[in-house]
Parts: structure tokens; sequence; C-alpha cells
């Protein structure tokens, strides 16, 4: 590997642990010395870095829990066990994928369209558990990707029988018994409660098995927090609907995740921000202070166990129940401590602004504050708090005036019964007279100047300004190899105006890193990727012929030139990132994809996904942050500004907005309320915005409330830009036309109606997109002026993210 290579994984291996959650411990880990190991499941050996489809990342290194183990020191007596399960997992596979290709076929469909990030269940099996060792651990691995959702059913959700049992009989027969999650998403552990050391491994890039012993050894020790509850899958909200092939309503409104658990008193697994250690800590509070709306809580953590180890402090606030429903209690703050050695304290301060806990009063267009007791909770978790300190309302408070936006869905949202009850809390009072806010009023018009190379392009010229790069041949990427310049990047802004100095913008795939080819070769009409661009998890669902004549083709073809690398780091995914919360280390980790970024010539990194886990069956959930707007929008803004340090970088957020179900995601309608939308599904994206200004973001395939994300002015325009004050480009997913036929409820998406909203760039691009946007300029359903503004923005952050290479090549 090359020095960046190996100072990346240093990095990665370093601080995976923080990314871990402890959910259940007697002590008995870490051990003291390697030792003969028992090493059982899933992903002992097929251990999982990452999910499938715009997640994948190409890295030539990826170190196993079983490669980990070994090279820790422990000497694994299981490989007889492990060869058994690969050949019986092998077959399943086999089967699995000829099962999905027989019923695309059937469909009259693809299955690389129709099957994308399906999930095989976990098989059943029986092997014999006879192997001998000092301690066990049993690595319970789960996959999922873009394309396809999850489902309630064993080798999934919910575990197996084989799985039960295995475990179980591991646990009572070792003393040291460790299982392992390498898991991206949430699994019913009910069955398995019992097991007394727990740890979701998560899957952590391309150190996931050294990370992993290194935290059986006591080299590291977790520190991560849940960002999603874990319950039984019975416990789980099903008032909203979920993977309706045309219409998903949230009827659920804002009591998503933990807001739901709480605010009912349902009891779960393990709650929202939860998370065990090597050691013991006591979290303090001090005094509380407000200066005019900011609130400041001092807390102080100190470890009291025998170990080193860092520890989450979260400050929770239940608002008065008034006109509006309240959930019991919203995540307000949060702050991580440093390595805190045993008997070593330190102080935090944990601080937010009132008017950031406004409600949304939709049927007046306006943020209010309601009158009443602001309760301060704070804890290590959702269900471990404790009330620190009351901020008393004096009268309600209209904190921001804007406009109703996103139209109505055909149902009322669900409220729970919830009676504000008064508590009697021995605990300071701060009041809050109305007159310390001032209320905001959004102004909608928006003023536009359109640069001067803008203004010389002619209308041919502004179309193709308005929709991404292609060749002669439209386009066919859904995610993939869609870029001339660095192979296997995912798609350009069009480069034919270089000559005037707005060269194309590279923009490359992964919240996990880059996504790239490995290898290719360069000629004097560009790049040619040498593992065909396309991830490995959609080359298995390509028919037959058709990879029979890739594959002659590859043979055939005539490598000239040299044959370089690009070789990418694998970090976290998503919700294991968020689960360190620390907006240090997720900053860390977005300079890592940064760095990668100006080596190898990529400007936008479509990157980070924030999309709210309102449903563990969301096939995308691991790429996601978490089921809390502010946690995700903390974390997304911090990999930003990680990815941002580097000139000529920027992130891209997405998918915006309320995309959050894979099946028919191409023409699925998210009916949501504006309340709902404005409070949970739009809120992180904002916290984003406001502390990061990504130079970038990408609407969502799905529609919201009967118009497509990408058609919605109001969604663009108004909030995001007039409302979140956003100052970046607009692009759209990655919309082909063959997504779009067959049986379908509501329009197709249309470039022309697409920059008429506002959205800046038609990705990937294509002949189809060139047309409808001429056929729209001429029957008046975009203007020119719109075009112009649109591709004003455009040449702006061209120049922007280019200006260095625009130098060099001035100089040369």
């Amino acid at each position: 590997m090359e020095d960046y290579e190996l100072k990346h994984n240093e990095i990665l291996r370093r601080f995976g642990a923080e990314c871990t959650v402890l959910l259940k411990t007697d002590k008995s880990f870490p051990l003291d010395a390697p030792c003969e190991l028992a090493l059982y499941g899933s992903g002992a050996r097929r251990t999982v870095k990452g999910g499938t489809g715009s997640g994948e990342v190409n890295s030539r290194y990826f170190v196993t829990a079983e490669d980990g183990l070994k090279a820790a020191g422990f000497r694994i007596t299981t490989r007889a066990w492990m060869d058994s399960y690969d050949a019986i997992y092998t077959q399943a596979k086999i089967h699995f994928i000829k099962g999905l290709k027989r019923s695309a076929l059937k469909r009259g469909t693809l299955a690389i369209l129709d099957s994308m990030g399906a999930v095989m269940p976990e098989p059943e099996y029986e092997l014999g558990l006879d192997a001998e060792g000092d301690a066990a651990v049993y690595v319970l691995s789960r996959i999922s990707g873009e394309g396809s959702d999850r489902k309630a059913v064993p080798g999934d959700i919910l575990l197996t029988d084989t799985e039960v049992r295995d475990i179980l009989a591991l646990d009572r027969k070792y003393k040291h018994f460790l299982l392992v999650l390498n898991v991206g998403g949430v699994i019913d552990l009910s069955p398995v409660m019992q097991v007394r050391n727990v740890l979701l491994l998560s899957q952590l890039g391309g150190e996931t098995g050294n990370i992993l012993a290194d935290i059986i050894l006591g080299k590291s020790t977790p520190s991560g927090k849940l960002t999603a509850t874990w319950s039984a899958w019975g416990d789980y909200q099903n008032i909203g609907e979920f993977g309706d092939k045309y219409d998903t309503r949230y009827k659920e409104g804002i009591y998503a995740g933990y807001r739901y658990f709480d605010s009912v008193g349902n009891k779960p697994l393990f709650p929202f921000g939860f998370g065990l250690s090597y050691t013991d800590y006591t979290v303090e509070a001090g005094k509380t202070e407000a200066d005019m709306t900011r609130i400041k809580v001092c807390v102080t953590v100190k470890n009291t166990g025998a170990c080193c180890g860092k520890e989450v402090a979260q400050l929770y606030v239940s608002q008065p129940q008034g006109r509006l429903d309240k959930p019991y209690q919203v995540l307000a703050a949060f702050g991580k401590t440093e390595d805190l050695k045993p008997g070593e304290d330190q102080d935090i301060t944990l601080s937010f602004d009132l008017r950031d806990l406004a409600s949304y009063d939709a049927e007046h267009a306006s943020w209010i504050l309601e009158k009443g007791d602001y309760v301060l909770r704070l804890g290590t978790s959702s269900r471990d708090t404790k009330a620190v300190a009351v901020i008393r309302i004096t009268e309600e408070v209209q904190v921001k005036q804007v406009k109703n936006c996103l139209g109505k869905p055909d149902f009322t949202d669900w409220r729970p019964n919830i009676h504000d009850t008064a508590e009697v809390l021995d605990v300071p009072v701060i009041t809050i007279e109305a007159s310390v806010f001032e209320t905001e009023t959004v102004v909608y018009s928006l003023a536009h100047e359109i640069d001067p190379m803008v203004e010389r392009l002619n209308d041919d010229e502004l179309c193709l300004m308005n929709i991404g790069a292609f060749r002669q041949k439209e386009s066919k990427s859904v995610i993939g190899a869609a870029s001339n310049a660095v192979a296997g990047a995912a798609g350009e802004t069009n480069g034919l105006f270089g000559d005037e100095g707005i060269p194309a913008l590279i923009m490359a795939d992964g919240p996990a890193g880059l996504r790239l080819s490995r290898r290719y070769t360069r000629d004097d009409k560009g790049v040619h990727a040498l593992d065909g661009g396309m991830p490995r998890s959609m080359m298995e669902l390509m028919p037959a012929p058709a990879a029979f004549v890739m594959k002659l083709i590859s043979r055939k073809k005539k490598v000239t030139g040299e044959v370089l690398e690009q070789n990418c780091t694998a970090i976290p995914i998503g919700t294991a990132l968020a689960q360190s919360w620390n907006t240090v280390l997720a900053e860390r980790f977005g300079d890592i994809v940064g760095s990668e970024m100006e080596r190898f010539g990529v400007h936008l990194w479509l990157a980070p996904a924030l999309n709210i886990h309102r449903d563990i069956r969301c096939g995308r959930n691991f790429e996601y942050y978490s089921e809390d707007p502010l946690l995700s929008g903390r974390i997304a803004a911090a990999v930003t500004l990680g990815v941002q340090m580097h000139p000529g970088c920027g992130t891209t957020l997405k998918h915006f907005a309320a995309n959050n179900q894979e099946t028919n995601r191409y023409k699925s309608n998210s009916q949501v309320s504006e309340r709902a939308m404005r409070e949970i599904y739009l809120r992180g994206f904002e916290i984003a915005v406001r502390e990061s200004q990504p130079h970038a973001l990408m609407t969502s395939y799905n529609l919201l409330n009967g118009v497509h994300t990408s058609e919605r002015r109001d969604l663009i325009e108004d909030i995001l830009r007039a409302e979140f004050g956003y100052k970046g480009i607009v692009m759209t997913d990655w919309i082909v036309g063959a997504m779009y036929a067959g049986k379908k409820k509501y329009p197709s998406p249309n470039a022309a109606r697409t920059a008429a909203a506002g959205n800046d760039i038609t990705m990937p691009g294509g002949k189809g997109d060139l047309k409808a946007m001429m056929k729209g300029l001429s029957e008046g359903l975009v203007t020119r002026r719109q075009l112009q503004i649109n591709a004003t923005r455009i040449v702006r952050m061209v120049r922007k993210l280019t200006e260095g290479e625009n130098e060099l090549k001035r100089s040369d």
C-alpha cells in the first residue's frame, strides 16, 4: 500500500472503536492475551465492511474478523466449521441469484434493475460446535443495499433458528463468549437477550477485523452510542405505512424512533443513545445558564472504573403540551469527552438555542415556542436521564414566520395520548421573557445576477449546461462509471465550455469513501476502467448472456498504455460513523475522503446521506446516520467541513427529501404533513446547511405529496435557498429513462420541469434530457431566465472548485 493508504487506515484503526457499541457486558472482556479461540458465525470469515450499491468502495485493503484475530495472535480452532459454512453459503447464494433472475424474467424485467440490493436471508444449517478454545466469538453478519428494502424474516431482521440455537449454546459453554454484530441496521435480538456479552461492531470499512481484535484484547475501548432504537420487531410503530408501491403515508407524523417509544412508554431492548463501556462513568450537571435565547449546561463526566474510555453526555428537553402535541422529549445537545483515564474527569458544556426547539404550527405557517416549562434532562441515553433544570417561557413566542410549501397528505397526523402532568422537580428554574425573542420573517423573493459568460450562451448551450455531461449514446448509468475523466466516477457537469474557463466538475459516489474503479488505463480518448465500473453486487445480477458478452469483450479488449490504480479507503458506514457521537472524529473521516478526492481529481463527493431512520426495514439505513435529525445534521456538517477543508473539494448532501424506502423508489410518493417534514425530515438538512454550507445537494427519486422532489420549486427555492440560506448547486439523483418504464401512477420526472424548479443539473444527462429541456423551453415549461439562473450557479461553483486547476493551466 502507498503511504496515504497506510496513514488513512491507521486512523481508522486508532479511532474505529468509537463507532462500536457495547450492548451487554459481564466484565469477562477484554481478554488478557491472545488464546485459542473458537470463531463461529456468518461473519467470521465473510465479514461485511459496508453495504451494497452506491456505498460500495473498491478498496484493495479489507481485514475480516478471521484475519484480524489471527494477526493479533489468536489461534483459531474452527477452520473446518468455516470451510463447511462457506460451502453452504455459496450454494444458497447461487440458488438465490437464480431465483431473482427467474422472477425478473416472469415480470418481463431485468434482475439488475428489479432486484438491485436484494438481500439473501441467512440460510439454516446443521454444523456442530465441537471445536475447543479458551474463549468463543460468534460474528453475526447482515448486509443490505441500495435498491431493496429489508424484511422482517429469519435471516434478515429476525434471527434464524440456527443462529439462536448456536449463540445460546456457545453462551452456555464458554465463560468467555462474545456475540459480535457485524450489521448495518437493527436486528431483533429478543431471542438471545440472555447472552452476557454483545458488541455492535457494525461495518467499519477496511480495518473492521483489526478493530474487533483490538477491542477483544482491550487495546481499544468501545465508546459508541446507538443512533437508532433497537427493539423486538413487534414493538415498532405500525401507524405509518412502509413499502407501498405507489403511496407511503407517514401517518405517525413527528413520532419517529425514540420520539414514539418514549411518548407511548414502550420499553425497547436498547434505547436511543445507549452504549456501555469497559469502564464506568458518572455524569453530573453543574450550573445551567441562559444568555438571551442560548442555554448552557455545565457537565462533569468522571471515569470511575478501571479502564480508559470516552463517554457521551446527552441533553434532552421535554416541552410543554399546548395547542401542538409534543414528543415526551427531544435531543437538544450532546458532547463527547476526551479519552479519560481511571479517576480522571472532564468538564464539558452542552448548549443549544431555544429557537431550535420551536414546533411548526401549520395553521399559521410559523415556528413557535409555546408558553410553559421546558424540562432539561441530562443522561447517557434517552431512557437514562434526570431533570437538571427548567426553562420557563412566560408566553407563546413566534420564532419565525414562513409559508406552507409542501402540500397536504390525505390524512391527519396521529398523536399519542400525552397529558402534560406537572412534575415536582427540585431543580433550578430559569424564566425567559417573550421579549427576548425576535420574530424572523423569511423573504422569498431572491435576487439573481446572471454571469456575463452565461449571458452569451444560446438556447442550445443553456440547455446543455443544465444537464450532466453525456456521450452520443445516452448514459445508462444508475450507479457506476459515467465519467470520461476519472475512471469509475459517477458523472460530470458539462465540460463543453472548458475553453472559457468552465471545465467539468467530476463527481464520485459512495457515503463510505470514494467509489472509483481500482484499475484503469488512459489514452487520448479518456480513461478506461478495467473492472467495468459496476459494483460487484450488481454484476452478479446481470443476465447470463450479457455477463458472458462483457467477459468476452474484456478479454479481447486491447489494453494500451500503463495500467494505473486508484485505491480508496473504505471508512465506516454512515450509521457507524454517527454511533461515535463525535463531530471531531466525523470531520477527521471527512478529511480522509477530501485528501483522496484531491489525489484522484474528484470535485464533488455524492455524500453524506442523511435521511432519517424512519423504519428499520429501509435497505439504505446503513448509509444514513440516525433516527434523530439533530445528530444527523451535526454529523453531516462535520463530515462536510472535513472534506471541504481541501481546496477544490465539496460534498453533496442527499437525498432531499423523505427518501425513506427503496421499494419502487423511482415512482413512490411519500405523503407527509408539513409539520413532520419540517421538524423531522428536513431538519437535519437545515442543520448541515447552516453549519457547513455544502457545495452541492441532491434531490431524491421519490415524489413528495404527489410531485417529484426534483420538480418542487417550493422545496428547492423557498425552503432550501430562502429559509435555510443554501448557497450551493442542486442536482437530481441519477435519472435514467429505463427506471420509469412500465406501470406507474404518477408522471415521470422531466428535465424541463426540474430546471424550472431551480434544480440546476439533471444527472447523469442524456439525449432524452436534452430533448425534453429544449422542448420545455420552446413551450414555456421553463424560461430562458431560469436556465440562466441555474447556469450561473453552476459556473460560479465550477470556478470556485477549479480555481487552482485553472491557475496551474495559465502558468503552464
